[in-house]
């Protein structure tokens, strides 16, 4: 890797030679245009201008991924020929400015009229570059030390219903998953300040019971609260929290933005939890948008603690590959001078069920799995629900079946005959 230059892959596709799209791209997102234009000297482009590193030609397609104007217009047909390209960019050209980063390596690339297809694939950068950004409060080992979790997985659960009850309905529930043993509670992302259970009512009541629960147990149960606002918003909410003794907050980080969550960040020594809901409309189709890995490197630069992975055989349309890819994105360090690590987060449809394949992918328990209704729904009640992930668990450390952990552990034998059911 250069010392002074951001590496970016992407994935594209065009009728044209991908050789010169390529070299299209490298002037596009620095010193150039469509055209060569006064000003633009050898020694500028020496200095300033992004260069193709490499370009790996793929398989031919009969068809275009995506409909394109400019191509039909000029007549111009396949075959459509794909590549995967590495440009570089001189870092001096942005500075230490993450909307400006994002922009450069994602920004009119996805509009250019020679293309049919544009992803960014991967995105990589100089360690002491990397260290002029924003870090993580807590990542892994923080978010451990603060839960008292040593050893094993965090165990979470997100409240349910999502919207609709008030503050004190929400602290009644906050208590019965306390009680029945969770690690972390986190608001669902539709959930943030609405009228029926305001912040400033929610945040007291909940913490109450969490100072409660801490003082009783010497257990201090994080709780992610939404606090998705605008800026000035998000920053008297992250006060509120930190006064009432939380530990944690949630951001829906594409609707906030990364100045947002920048400004959050530097106000702030909560953990900030990391939601991607609407990842979907930049991941989903193959030949657009963006991979996980250039899209959590961004938000870590902005200093989140916890991203979003989605889960393991679970309710999203995401591949189990996507899931593993994305977690070991978050396990991948991006400095060699700090542990800048973040918290991997298991959701979507997660039960004792999918620890398996959890363990044998990931191997790690260091993330947070995310349980709504395996812990709400369960038979036997929340606390039960809990227990059967935790004996999931355990039974994956003891290297047995979750079929003959369950015959001495009844909480997780109830949820496998329960959950093991196909989707209503």
């Amino acid at each position: 890797m250069y010392s002074d230059r951001l590496s970016a892959t992407y994935l594209i596709e065009t009728p044209l030679a991908p050789e010169k799209i390529a070299e299209i791209m490298a002037g596009e997102q620095s010193c150039g245009t469509f055209t060569r234009v006064v000003g633009e000297t050898d020694d500028l482009r020496a200095r300033a201008r992004a260069r193709v590193e490499s370009i790996t030609e793929l398989p031919a397609v009969d068809a275009p991924s995506l409909p394109n104007a400019y191509l039909q217009t000029r007549k111009i047909e396949g075959p459509w020929r794909r590549a995967r390209v590495e440009l570089s960019f001189p870092v001096d050209n942005i500075g230490i400015n993450l909307p400006t980063l994002a922009a450069t390596v994602a920004g009119n690339l996805y509009d250019l009229g020679e293309v049919t297809g544009m992803r960014l694939e991967s995105l990589s950068m100089p360690s002491a570059y990397r260290m002029k950004y924003d870090l993580p409060s807590l990542g892994i080992e923080g978010t451990r030390a603060k839960t008292g979790v040593h050893g094993t997985s965090l165990i979470g659960t997100i409240i349910k219903p999502n919207v609709g009850m008030s503050a004190s309905e929400t602290a009644q529930l906050v208590t019965v998953l306390c009680e029945a043993g969770v690690d972390f509670i986190k608001d669902d992302e539709v959930c943030a300040n609405p009228l029926h259970a305001p912040l400033a009512d929610r945040v007291p009541a909940i913490m109450s019971v969490i100072r409660a629960h801490a003082q009783r147990t010497g257990k201090h149960v994080m709780m992610a609260f939404n606090i998705t606002d605008e800026t000035d918003a998000m920053r008297r909410h992250a006060d509120l929290v930190e006064k009432e003794g939380g530990s944690c907050v949630m951001v829906s980080l594409n609707y906030c933005g990364f100045s947002a969550v920048q400004s959050l960040r530097r106000s702030t020594r909560l953990a900030l939890h990391g939601h991607r809901n609407g990842f979907g409309a930049l991941s989903r189709h193959p030949l657009l948008g963006m991979s996980f890995q250039p899209y959590q490197a961004l938000w870590r630069l902005a200093g989140v603690d916890h991203m979003h992975v989605h889960g393991l055989q679970g309710k999203f349309s995401q591949t189990d590959d996507e899931v593993v890819h994305a977690a070991r994105d978050c396990y991948t360090a991006m400095s060699d001078e700090i542990d800048d690590r973040v918290l991997p987060v298991f959701s979507s449809g997660q039960w004792a069920g999918t620890v398996p394949v959890t363990w044998s992918t990931i191997k790690s328990d260091d993330l947070l799995f995310m349980s709504g209704g395996g812990i709400l729904a369960h038979p036997h009640g929340p606390a039960a629900g809990v227990a059967s992930l935790r004996q999931a668990w355990a039974a994956q450390r003891d290297g047995v079946t979750l079929e003959q952990y369950s015959q001495h552990h009844p909480e997780l034998a109830a949820a496998l005959a329960f959950f093991n059911q196909p989707r209503q």
